[in-house]
């Protein structure tokens, strides 16, 4: 299958010619490379300038195309007329050798198969269950005889009964779903949600929806509202086999008190975008969940490592709130 990468970035060369490095040892090779650079600076073009990478195509745009999904959707503008699919990386990834190989497989396994992500390895916390050990379910998540062990949030809305009632990937009706990923098994899993770091989706697919202006700057959650609305066409899968190290790249980020703002209005959004009329028990516990990781981060605020960043983040949470009872998101 003919497939094209796009990678997004904006002011991070060093972490992309590390993502480019591991592509170049790919055991399946994408048909082209676009790399859409939204710096402000020429850092960017000047390394890959140093470098040569086989089918790459480079653009640096400019404010009408600069941030996220504004960049995703120029790169898709950019795609070869005969590319079948097109996968989507973050700039500070790096590849496992067969990454490609595997995806490309994913998709054709099984024609409904529209959309297909990866796994980070170097985030994977899931351990094989021991024998003859007895798990509390409130602390740890069981899985495919793996086990993982619950953060504070988790756990608090373990023993509240606000806990997902579906499995990792999927969104239950009042959002917040599990966010502890899959265990290294090998296996593929059919999900609601799919990771922006790691995706690709039919480029028939594309032809059709394209990434919401909503999310429009540093975009987050743009990737779980463009999975929500890909599902009209088929499925999407996470391969285990597809596997990554994502490293979070500070540069190029909002401080926490906007990102704590957009937390609340950009989920806000993508749940109504799962569930457009709530019933009154899921906007309950919606808003329930909400102000617990309000709580939680107040609470790392006074006892935590980071207090100054995650007390800007539950401020920005709080303000996020306010905004929406007189200015909701609007699709």
């Amino acid at each position: 299958m003919k497939f094209s990468l796009i990678i997004c970035t904006y002011m991070r060369p060093k972490s992309l010619l590390e993502l480019l490095l591991s592509i170049k040892l790919q055991s399946v090779y994408p048909n082209e490379i676009l790399i859409v650079d939204g710096s402000l600076d020429k850092e960017t073009a000047k390394i890959l300038s140093e470098h040569n990478f086989k089918n790459l195509e480079y653009f640096s745009v400019s404010d009408e195309h600069r941030g996220l999904t504004r960049q995703r959707n120029f790169g898709i503008s950019k795609t070869a007329l005969d590319s079948e699919i097109v996968c989507f990386l973050d700039d500070d990834t790096v590849l496992e050798s067969n990454y490609f190989a595997e995806v490309i497989k994913t998709f054709q396994s099984n024609h409904e198969i529209i959309g297909v992500g990866g796994v980070a390895i170097n985030e994977n916390k899931w351990q094989p269950q021991e024998i003859n050990v007895s798990y509390n379910k409130r602390k740890y998540y069981l899985f495919e005889k793996y086990a993982y062990k619950e953060g504070l949030r988790n756990v608090a809305r373990n023993y509240l009964r606000l806990s997902s009632n579906l499995g990792p990937g999927k969104m239950p009706n009042y959002s917040h779903g599990r966010t502890c990923g899959f265990p290294l098994t090998g296996k593929t899993y059919e999900v609601d949600l799919l990771i922006g770091m790691s995706m690709a989706f039919r480029k028939s697919v594309l032809d059709k929806i394209k990434f919401s202006k909503f999310f429009e700057g540093y975009g987050l959650y743009e990737d779980a509202d463009f999975s929500l609305r890909a599902l009209q066409f088929g499925k999407n899968m996470v391969n285990t086999n597809a596997r990554l190290s994502h490293f979070h790249a500070p540069s190029g980020r909002p401080n926490k008190y906007k990102y704590g703002k957009m937390v609340v209005r950009n989920g806000w959004y993508v749940w109504r975008v799962k569930n457009p009329n709530p019933i009154l028990n899921d906007r309950l516990k919606w808003n329930a969940i909400t102000f617990l990781l309000i709580l939680i981060r107040f609470t790392n605020a006074i006892k935590g490592n980071e207090k100054k960043d995650a007390f800007g983040e539950a401020i920005g949470r709080v303000v996020g709130c306010f905004i929406l009872i007189f200015n909701k998101p609007k699709k």
